[in-house]
């Protein structure tokens, strides 16, 4: 049985756990506390516990789960081909760098009220930044006509669905994306979206 360690309220906690509900994986999950602070240096959520073997950084877990767990050939999160599954992996990456780096301090000073994040210039240019970065979201859902590595669901659209579920409930002006509201429905016909990302804003 997998373990998963975090609470799931948290934003890369949720990666993990829709990503096993898309495998069909069991798991376990616990909150961080004490007893854990061997299992990961960075003291963050998720961690991983797989028959002895630990991981964290959720978009690692995240691929772990689908090359140990997943199915081969059409339909997989992360498929075989080198140039498909570095197209997947790309915009993971690119949700765990650029998109989440454009989006913590309005995040945090409009969601978390963060006394350390309340100059007003820099959540001007935090929130420009975070639409722009959809906006590149956008035009390459317009690119594909449905999801953001191509016509086929993958892992890329896990961890880039919470983060436009971030995006959509946080209180602040927003463009006119019609390709990613278009695709936040699409993601809202599967049941792991519907029970991990759309979970509150956490």
């Amino acid at each position: 049985m997998l373990k998963i360690i975090g609470k799931d309220t948290s934003i890369n906690v949720r990666k993990v756990l829709w990503t096993c509900l898309e495998l069909g994986l069991p798991f376990d999950r616990e909150d961080w506390n004490t007893s854990h602070a061997g299992l990961n240096p960075n003291a963050l959520v998720p961690v991983l516990v797989d028959d002895g073997f630990v991981l964290w950084e959720s978009n690692t877990i995240c691929r772990y789960l689908s090359t140990e767990y997943g199915r081969q050939g059409e339909g997989a999160l992360l498929p075989a081909s080198p140039r498909d599954r570095a197209r997947v992996e790309q915009w993971m990456d690119w949700q765990a760098t650029d998109l989440n780096t454009a989006w913590r301090y309005a995040f945090m000073a409009l969601v978390r009220n963060s006394a350390a994040h309340q100059d007003r210039g820099q959540v001007e240019a935090s929130i420009a930044s975070w639409n722009r970065h959809i906006g590149i979201l956008d035009a390459q859902l317009r690119a594909t006509g449905a999801y953001a590595a191509g016509g086929a669901f993958t892992l890329a659209d896990v961890v880039l669905g919470l983060s436009v579920n971030r995006w959509m409930m946080t209180p602040m002006d927003k463009p006119d994306y019609r390709h990613v509201a278009a695709y936040y429905d699409r993601l809202t016909e599967r049941q792991g979206f519907r029970e991990f990302g759309r979970n509150g804003i956490a």
